[in-house]
């Protein structure tokens, strides 16, 4: 039976009012959530590179790895509640809603302790898999195990950030990542600055923040649990067979997706890393910048997903195909301002992270090269998020594939072994690797298949 959205509700309506106004108010804060994440992650590159050097910096970047890894797994659930909800809350159906929080929170607190377990009993033989330096094994280590005792509340951070958007909120998670920032980043100075701690001391400042980040959003539903029906009991947190069957069926393409290009990227580091300190500490820092430039306009196609959802749940199919088009608009500004930098001040740049010479010559190869890969992304990710948005998940699948295995390897090894180009092989493969996939992704929104899709409500 569909209920009515009460009054009071979290979160604001995207089915109404200027597209473009709706867009850019709820992806704003989101792409500063995103941003503070990405400044305070960086900030442990930059102080571990300022106080410990080129192996504390090699020693965090690939004891992060698995971290790397099991992010994705919380964004691809977190984002398949988050759609879900979007849609329930297009269509007024409120009783779902309660059912579908219940399920989330509980689903995502269970497959953090088990990757947690995993991630501390298997360290040593997952940094020899992707050739972690022997000089940097001890720093690598102690980062890993450290961070993975953090993964709960990774996990229940994106779950609670992902309720929050579905209903249209995206300022909140904003406060619960400044909390974490804040936390990070004194701590970073205190105990690697002040107590030499190294890796380890970076670690302890991460999984805090962590805490605190999710301290905050649980408190946050605590005191405002009769807006969106949070109970603060043992028997709320049960798992839903009908929503665990669509979070399933919507979360594992899109966490496949993920650890494709995850896994992809594991090879690139680790053959990156074979060529060498200089470029492997390039690669590193390198790929810290790339995620750093790339949150603004991963903040506008999060906000377009969710936009999408609500629209194709209240049945205004028009409204929903033009959140594309302005999507579309948004992320190509940012690429162009992202491409600018990287072509005028990539020293400045990269300078922030090391003061090697050597690391900083290679690093203006590495940002110039990868200014392709801004632009491709900034198409991909605004018809993608309608590709989300509208739950077509053996699509998302697909992309994913070609993402992130016969795009990012496969052209990868012909850079590097066809042309001879070596490391800069690596980086060439990776920047061209999604014009393909989105070429795909504008094939399916011209179509106009999406618009005639089965919602999710609609079988639920």
């Amino acid at each position: 039976m569909t209920q009515t959205i009460k009054k009071g509700k979290v979160g604001m309506n995207l089915t109404e009012g200027s597209i473009l106004r709706c867009l850019v108010i709820f992806a704003i804060p989101i792409v500063l959530t995103n941003l503070v994440q990405q400044l305070y992650s960086m900030v442990d590159l930059a102080v571990i590179g300022q106080y410990v050097g080129t192996l504390g910096t090699i020693g965090v970047n690939t004891g992060g790895e698995i971290a790397d890894l099991v992010a994705p797994i919380a964004m691809g659930f977190s984002t398949a509640g988050q759609i879900y909800i979007s849609q329930l809350y297009g269509a007024r159906e409120e009783g779902k809603i309660k059912k579908t929080v219940g399920t989330l929170l509980s689903f995502m607190i269970l497959i953090s302790i088990v990757l947690a377990l995993a991630a501390i009993f298997f360290h040593t033989p997952i940094l020899n898999l992707i050739n972690c330096p022997k000089e940097a094994m001890d720093q690598a280590s102690a980062y890993m195990v450290i961070t993975a005792i953090g993964f709960p509340f990774i996990f229940g951070y994106y779950a609670v950030c992902g309720i929050l958007r579905g209903m249209g909120e995206s300022k909140r998670p904003l406060i619960f990542i400044l909390v974490a920032a804040v936390i990070n980043v004194v701590l970073d100075l205190v105990l690697v600055a002040g107590f030499h701690m190294e890796a380890a001391g970076t670690a302890i400042a991460t999984v805090l923040a962590q805490i605190g980040s999710f301290g905050a959003a649980f408190i946050f539903m605590l005191r405002n649990r009769e807006k969106f029906d949070f109970e603060a009991r043992l028997s709320y947190f049960k798992l839903d067979g009908e929503v665990m069957k669509i979070i399933i069926k919507l979360g594992v393409p899109q966490v496949v997706r993920s650890l494709l290009v995850r896994f992809s990227m594991l090879w690139v580091n680790s053959t990156a890393n074979s060529y060498g300190v200089i470029v492997s500490s390039t690669n590193s820092i390198g790929n810290k910048l790339q995620k750093f430039l790339e949150v603004f306009v991963q903040g506008v196609d999060t906000a377009s997903a969710s936009m999408v959802g609500q629209n194709l749940g209240a049945r205004k199919i028009e409204r929903a195909g033009k959140t594309t088009i302005y999507t579309l608009g948004c992320t190509l500004v940012c690429a162009t301002v992202t491409s600018l930098l990287c072509l005028f001040c990539p020293k400045v740049i990269f300078g922030l992270f090391t003061k090697d010479p050597l690391v900083l010559d290679l690093g203006v190869t590495f940002l110039r090269i990868f200014i392709l890969h801004f632009f491709v992304s900034a198409v991909i990710g605004a018809f993608q998020a309608m590709v989300t948005g509208c739950g077509f998940v053996e699509l998302g699948f697909a992309i994913g594939i070609l993402d992130g295995v016969v795009c990012k390897i496969g052209l990868s090894l012909i850079f590097v072994n066809l042309f001879q180009m070596g490391y800069q092989g690596l980086w060439w493969g990776v920047a061209c690797s999604r014009i393909l996939p989105c070429l795909i992704c504008i094939g399916y929104y011209c179509s106009g298949k999406w618009k005639t899709r089965k919602l999710l409500t609609s079988g639920s």
